[in-house]
């Protein structure tokens, strides 16, 4: 039966129908929005069974009808958290390989059963992934109402914390891809599993109550502020104390435990309390963001400060659909803890939340719902799930967010006391000339741009940031600097590991080139008195007491495409113990603390490790921008330009005279110590000490500069991203590393071992081969590096001795330690050990053949012979269990085209190919010959990756000067800025404006 007439509600059917309805085992929010379609689709006379694992009260208190069925069977598990605000990756990966994969055919068998016997017509999930291959194994349709997808969420849990659980995310899209469409929630995460999809409005639960009648329930007299505490559970280590809020507020506890004790001015919520009701009769909410909380702040207007869950994808989308509305403030996780709440509630209320659109999503989707179990087709015929699938599996080569989006800095952060300094003069408009390159806007007073034009585009967005119509993203910058003052500027550029790696560890010599993108750092050094603090760093200092004491304030541009905090502020002494500085353990838990603002570990880290290493004192604040076009996560030093230009911008605004080599090796503390990656020093070394369009040579024992070796003319080099993120701080990278310097522990024990046995024998026979034998033996005992020993070396004595692999409590009973001071063996883990010893020793080699090769004749074999090398490497690392599949990917595609047609009808075109750096994604270095087929050959090889995976690479192409070449600009704001043009005079500006 089909209904003849449409309408927006869902209208009382003839025809009954059964709705299979499956809620994901992760948090209410999702049980409460399937509350409210339910609740329409049995209005409507229909039955609904709700298979879920949430307590009945949340169905039942809304919905009082025999139609109404609920199964308790939990079928997946959501991301597991550790607290109310931390989710642990990798537990939530195990826990949903045991909850849906491991029983996946007992799970299919049960539910293909359980569908048929209540005759369901319409499957619904929201957003169990199995329940839409279980209706398809019924003969079912089935239907998915969301906002994201776990496929999206799991993605970037296993690029950092699972790689061996990727099949999962694998098979959640293929389970979605038995979907016939998505009805689509606001707010949604990018869903490419669905292809055909459905918007409807926010699902949100009506109101009971007035907010009159709730306060007058509560006790709560008009004139008293209420704030409700949404948190589904507390951060660990909370205690809630009296003075957290400000005076004449009250606070309404969500799921606080029964044996709590609260202030008098925090109050207890009945555990099934109708939150809507609740919600719309506080001045403001305070929670972590769902897409429970967020629909009912802007349903009814409630603004709502809200503290970022670390690694749940999801939460970006909500809160720019929150702060677009004007319904959020952002509150940093250790203000919320240390109870610094009054300038985030009194910044709340003074909100104007806008939300005017439909909260009617529920009827809608319900509508949609039953249409759909009456035969309707929503679906595109043109679009297979075969087709759904590919697209799906896309995500699989991305797993990260896409770039692009706008940034969502919130949009409260301005300064503390009045607007920006009126004193600083604009242009006016007379008809003169305004300056557009953003250099003559300020008196460089130190340095030189060097015709960068990425440093000229850096000065034009510091020039741009004191107009009053700065955008959003950058309303948290335009507020630190004081631009009568000195502001000093500096850039750091990430590398290209041409040739070296992961090798740089063991002592290898390393081949890396400067890249075009770098990292830009503008930094103020300013007595506290004069300095602009945000309004909640105003509130701690206040709170404290006393004159004004150094802070520092920092900004980092285009946070949201890692989902991290837009910005970081800490009084600097906090980086002291009575008159010391804080150790390196305990500044890495201090920034751990909120995963979301971790990555100001990278930037303040370099002041705790000058304090530490020099005694530097810091008294004045410092306020910081930082802005990199370094992508991160893809192989290319995006860390260690950071760190680069921090150090060097702290550095310089102090005047310390640091050198380019030892700063490289204070930026590696800051990584290895501080952050707690434990990579090498060449990433440091390439961005302090590289030069543009040459390879920095060095000898990593422990940063040893051997010189620059030019690329000759004939030869050229480019980066190809594979779209799979890279991290040093994974747990394949240290696993290698750890690896590696087993195995240098188990040589130096059978060296010593054939020294003892050759010792002894050595008075039978003294000649001269055995006193060499001898003399080698002593330095394989004391090896300070893997890479001193030579291939032959090893494994004429050493290579049968290696074993693949041992388990890390059984090489700590045997040898006791591995003597790497970055990296902790876990007894429980098995780790690799032939292959991590091999690759060391032997690219260490392949460096110095090929940094030989480039300075030899021009010929097609040096060419050949250097794309050997290359993949020689690549498949090195492979080896070391370091690949991944769109690395190979690429370097398969590099093979295919230098065996072309095409390419030996050139003489050769691609040479080699290699993945790079740390490994496990990240981008490909490929070498070729300097001619235009080259660049016509790396452009096919975007466009046949892009047609392979969906994913259009990066390229990589260009060098620039690494931060010791560049050096520091010293700049300040003019106060009338020139009208005239870049090109410096007047008659060529005329002569421009009339053409």
């Amino acid at each position: 039966m089909r209904i003849e007439q449409e309408s927006d509600g869902v209208s009382a059917s003839r025809k009954h129908l059964v709705f299979a309805y499956y809620i994901t085992g992760h948090g209410f929010g999702h049980a409460t929005r399937v509350t409210e379609v339910a609740r329409h689709l049995i209005d409507a006379g229909h039955d609904v069974h709700v298979v879920t694992g949430a307590p009945d009260f949340v169905f039942t208190s809304e919905i009082k009808s025999p139609r109404l069925f609920i199964r308790k069977v939990l079928l997946d598990c959501g991301a597991v958290q550790a607290d109310a605000l931390t989710v642990d990756r990798l537990a939530s990966l195990e826990k949903y390989s045991e909850t849906a994969v491991k029983p996946r055919a007992k799970i299919l068998a049960i539910e293909t059963e359980w569908l048929n016997s209540i005759k369901a017509d319409l499957v619904v999930s929201d957003v169990v992934p199995v329940a839409c291959r279980a209706a398809a194994d019924a003969g079912i349709r089935s239907v998915c109402v969301t906002n994201f997808s776990w496929d999206f969420i799991y993605a970037e849990y296993v690029m950092a914390a699972g790689l061996h659980h990727r099949s999962i995310v694998w098979q959640i899209a293929e389970d979605y891809s038995h979907c016939e469409f998505l009805i689509r929630l606001p707010g949604y995460c990018p869903m490419p599993a669905f292809r055909d999809v459905i918007d409807v409005p926010l699902v949100v639960r009506r109101l009971h109550k007035s907010a009159k009648e709730v306060r007058k329930e509560l006790n709560v007299p008009d004139d008293v502020k209420l704030v409700i505490l949404n948190f589904g559970g507390q951060p660990s280590g909370w205690n809630i104390k009296e003075e957290y809020l400000p005076p004449g507020w009250l606070c309404l506890v969500c799921g606080a435990s029964d044996n709590e004790d609260l202030p008098p001015n925090f109050r207890k919520l009945a555990r099934d309390a109708y939150t809507p009701d609740i919600i719309a009769a506080c001045d403001c909410m305070l929670g972590k963001i769902g897409y429970g909380t967020c629909s009912e702040a802007l349903a009814y207007k409630c603004p709502f400060v809200f503290v970022r869950r670390d690694y749940f994808n999801e939460e970006p989308f909500l809160r720019n659909m929150l702060e677009y509305y004007q319904c959020g403030v952002e509150m940093i996780r250790r203000d919320l803890i240390t109870g610094h709440w009054r300038p985030y509630l009194e910044r709340a209320i003074s909100l104007k939340p806008c939300y005017e659109a439909g909260i009617n999503g529920g009827e809608k989707a319900a509508h949609i719902l039953q249409e759909t179990a009456f035969g309707k087709n929503y679906a595109s015929d043109k679009l297979s799930g075969a087709r759904r699938l590919r697209d799906a599996i896309v995500l699989g080569y991305q797993l990260q967010r896409a770039p692009g989006r706008d940034c969502a800095i919130p949009e409260w952060y301005s300064k503390s006391g009045d607007q920006l300094d009126q004193s600083i003069s604009t242009p006016g408009n007379d008809g003169g000339f305004k300056f557009h390159s953003g250099i003559e806007d300020f008196d460089i007073l130190h340095g030189d741009s060097h015709d960068l034009p990425d440093t000229v585009a850096f000065l034009q967005s510091l020039s741009e940031l004191v107009a009053k119509n700065t955008k959003r993203e950058r309303k948290a910058a335009a507020n630190i600097f004081l631009w009568e003052e000195e502001i000093f500027v500096t850039r750091a550029p990430g590398r290209l590991d041409v040739m070296g790696g992961i090798a740089d560890y063991s002592g290898s010599l390393v081949l890396q080139m400067p890249i075009r993108e770098a990292c830009h750092v503008a930094l103020q050094r300013v007595h506290p008195s004069k300095h602009r603090l945000w309004k909640h760093a105003e509130a701690r200092q206040n709170d404290k007491g006393g004159s004004p004491t150094a802070v520092l304030q920092i900004v980092s541009y285009g946070s949201e495409l890692g989902n991290r905090g837009p910005t970081f502020d800490m009084d600097l002494s906090d980086f002291m113990d009575g008159d010391k500085p804080i150790s390196y353990k305990q500044a890495r838990e201090y920034f751990a603390q909120d995963p979301a603002q971790k990555w100001a570990a990278y930037v303040a880290g370099a002041i705790l490790v000058l304090m530490t290493e020099l005694g530097v004192k810091f008294e004045d604040s410092i306020s910081m921008l930082v802005s990199s076009a370094v992508p991160e996560g893809k192989g290319v030093s995006s860390s260690a330009s950071v760190e680069v230009a921090s150090m060097s911008a702290i550095a310089a605004a102090h005047g310390l005279n640091i050198g380019s080599r030892d700063l490289a090796l204070l930026c590696q503390k800051v990584e290895n110590h501080i952050v707690g990656a434990p990579c090498g020093v060449m990433d440091q070394m390439a961005s302090a000490c590289g030069e543009a369009n040459k390879l920095l040579a060095m000898i990593c024992q422990p940063a040893e500069i051997v010189g620059l070796v030019e690329i000759p003319n004939h030869i050229r080099v480019w980066g190809v991203d594979s779209g799979i993120r890279h991290s040093v701080g994974g747990a394949d990278y240290g696993s290698v590393r750890i690896g590696a310097f087993m195995g240098m522990k188990m040589i130096k024990s059978k060296a010593s071992e054939e020294l003892t046995e050759m010792s002894a024998a050595k008075g039978l026979n003294s000649d001269d081969v055995e006193q060499d034998d001898i003399e080698l033996l002593k330095q394989e005992t004391s090896l300070e590096y893997l890479c001193n020993l030579t291939p032959h070396r090893f494994e004429a004595l050493y290579a049968k001795k290696i074993p693949e692999s041992i388990p890390g409590k059984k090489f700590l009973e045997q040898y006791k330690n591995h003597n790497d001071p970055v990296t902790i063996i876990d007894e429980k883990r098995n780790y690799g050990v032939k292959a991590p010893t091999i690759h060391p020793i032997y690219e260490n080699f392949r460096v110095k053949t090929f940094k030989a090769l480039l300075t030899s004749a021009s010929s097609s074999n040096q060419l050949t012979a250097l794309g050997e090398l290359l993949y020689q490497c690549h498949y090195s690392y492979s080896a070391c269990g370091l690949g991944s599949d769109g690395t190979d990917r690429l370097v398969h595609l590099v093979q295919e085209l230098q065996h072309s047609a095409a390419s030996k009808s050139e003489g050769g075109t691609l040479y080699g190919a290699k993945i790079t750096g740390g490994g496990s994604g990240g981008t490909v270095c490929v070498i070729g010959k300097n001619c235009l087929k080259s660049s016509e050959q790396i452009i096919e090889l975007q466009k046949r990756y892009q047609k392979a995976t969906g994913y259009l690479p990066f390229i990589f192409e260009g060098s620039s000067p690494g931060a010791g070449k560049f050096g520091y600009l010293k700049i300040r704001r003019r106060a009338t800025p020139r009208k005239v043009d870049s090109y410096g005079d007047i008659n060529a500006a005329l002569a421009e404006k009339e053409s």
